[in-house]
């Protein structure tokens, strides 16, 4: 079982010197990859409740916005060689498709093919209004987005339209480095995103689930895949356990379970903390 990072890159401590310390350190301790979080705003009040906290809460506060995904990864991809660079969700019905597939297409050029492009369809209705996006409907607009960006990244000479977007004939180039495209690990726990991963996906990225839960999780994504003709050896399987508790013998439990990649919270609030960080995991993981 390989182990990554997820790194909440939120200010004002994600600066250029913590970042190049993230994506060296990481790489010279051996883990498999790094993956950033996406939120364009945030707010002071909101209506919408955060499913990965009891209280319904993003555990953030609204002024320590993240770094762009995109462009985060773009740097940590000039300081690492072998690191592979993942958005742990990019929230795509909110965005314009064209220009979502030309920053992982340049992503993954820059890096030499080492993105993940991880996807989800997001939970905060406030931030879909600030980008004025819809709302509703955002599961089946996110395939769709898929196809257009399939399109830009697979074909020549590109082209789709569908009921909610219409890409005329263009060309995109540089094209990804990774064939047909980046590998899609759709993020989720509810049966419509796992749907999207036995219908669409390359990988499942779940969040803040404990080895019982990835279990379980892992086992209604089988179950959907048999359906499709296709089996858990088609899709990677990455889990963070994110504000779940790591306990002893928990990093077999997950390996047992069907896991392919743990993805550890990586969180400090300077350079060295991040370091300390770090060392704590490599050494659970040694263990």
């Amino acid at each position: 079982m390989r182990i990554g990072l997820f790194a909440p890159l939120a200010g004002p401590f994600a600066t250029a010197e913590y970042l190049t310390t993230l994506g060296s350190a990481a790489e010279q301790r051996g883990f498999h990859s790094v993956w950033v979080a996406e939120h364009v705003v945030l707010f002071d009040d909101y209506r919408s409740t955060y499913p990965y906290a009891e209280n319904g809460r993003i555990p953030a506060p609204p002024e320590s916005g993240m770094l762009e995904p995109f462009t985060a990864l773009a740097f940590l991809a000039a300081v690492t060689k072998t690191l592979r660079l993942g958005t742990g969700i990019c929230l795509l019905p909110q965005r314009n498709p064209v220009y979502t597939a030309k920053e992982a297409a340049n992503v993954d050029f820059l890096s030499g093919g080492r993105l993940d492009l991880g996807i989800g369809v997001g939970w905060l209705a406030e931030e879909f209004r600030v980008v004025n996006a819809p709302f509703e409907h955002r599961g089946a607009r996110c395939r769709s987005y898929v196809e257009v960006m399939r399109a830009l990244w697979c074909d020549a000479v590109s082209e789709y339209k569908d009921e909610f977007y219409e890409l005329p004939a263009c060309r995109m180039y540089p094209k990804p480095v990774q064939r047909p495209h980046p590998p899609l690990h759709f993020g989720g726990e509810s049966d419509a995103a796992l749907r999207r991963v036995a219908d669409l996906g390359r990988g499942w990225y779940g969040f803040n689930r404990d080895p019982q839960e990835a279990r379980e999780g892992i086992e209604r994504l089988e179950r959907l895949l048999a359906l499709r003709g296709r089996t858990l050896s088609d899709v990677q399987v990455s889990i963070s356990p994110y504000l779940k508790p790591l306990r002893e013998g928990d990093v077999a439990r997950y390996r047992d379970a069907g896991v392919d990649e743990l993805i550890l919270l990586a969180f400090a609030g300077d350079r060295d903390g991040l370091l300390r960080s770090l060392d704590q995991h490599a050494r659970l993981i040694q263990g």
